[in-house]
């Protein structure tokens, strides 16, 4: 960055940071919103999967639930690394929430955040046995896909990188989803899932958040952002459409 540009112009240009003793304090604190809603997500989702684990209808389901658990986990601690380096405390953090809460099934809360930390809406509903969450998994490991891809291209050097380390294993977690709901079509159980399809499809898809904001414009000012909230949404609506429906199933 030379002498005459301003930080705000450099980080508009599209220049990247990768020391906290450099980060202003109203990117500080974008960057680190950003940061505890995919920590607090992983580990309520990590925390409400566990539960699912002794659903498996098999061994190799147990084994790929119980991956995905441990992996959230560890998901959630590579981007706590990131948060520790700006004095946030890794080790209370993580029993510091009660991950494991969730509203009624019923509730209709849209994109609204609960009180208790950060995590993005639809981890506040809770699973409803193993093919509920297999659904569950499909819809929003694809959804983490489409937002893990502009987040790996952050302007914080630290954070891109880790972000593209997860990618990957993000990526599987859907892949597993897939096949054990192909595997659960092949039982005749098309209608259950159908119904979960149809529960999930909504609250998934409101974990972009609103089509165009003003702080979506802050955020791709500091190079936080590159796309609109309904440009993720609609590249994971096609996606996902065509997905499912190669598998015989419907978008509601």
């Amino acid at each position: 960055m030379s002498e005459e540009m301003t930080l705000d112009a450099y980080l508009a240009a599209g220049g990247i940071l990768s020391n906290p003793t450099n980060v202003p304090p109203r990117y500080r604190a974008e960057l680190m919103k950003l940061m505890a809603t995919f920590v607090d997500s992983e580990l309520a989702g990590s925390a409400g999967f566990a539960d699912i684990v002794n659903e498996a209808p098999g061994l190799k389901e147990r084994i790929a639930a119980a991956r995905i658990v441990l992996e959230k986990a560890a998901n959630a601690d590579r981007v706590l690394a990131v948060m520790s380096e700006f004095s946030v405390d890794a080790d209370r953090y993580a029993t510091h929430h009660p991950w494991t809460a969730r509203l009624a099934r019923d509730a209709d809360i849209g994109a609204t955040r609960g009180d208790h930390d950060m995590r993005l809406a639809v981890f506040n509903y809770p699973l409803q046995g193993w093919t509920d969450a297999v659904v569950m998994n499909l819809l929003m490991g694809r959804a983490v896909a489409v937002q893990l891809a502009e987040f790996s291209l952050v302007s914080y050097q630290p954070l891109a990188e880790t972000f593209r380390a997860i990618a990957p294993i993000e990526a599987h977690h859907a892949e597993l989803a897939e096949e054990g709901l192909r595997k659960l079509l092949e039982t005749g159980d098309g209608t259950k899932l159908q119904m979960s399809v149809d529960y999930w499809w909504p609250r998934v898809g409101q974990s972009f958040g609103v089509g165009q904001s003003q702080r979506f414009e802050t955020l791709r000012a500091y190079g936080l952002r590159r796309t609109s909230n309904a440009e993720l949404r609609e590249r994971w609506t096609g996606e996902t459409r065509a997905k499912l429906t190669d598998l015989g199933l419907q978008v509601p």
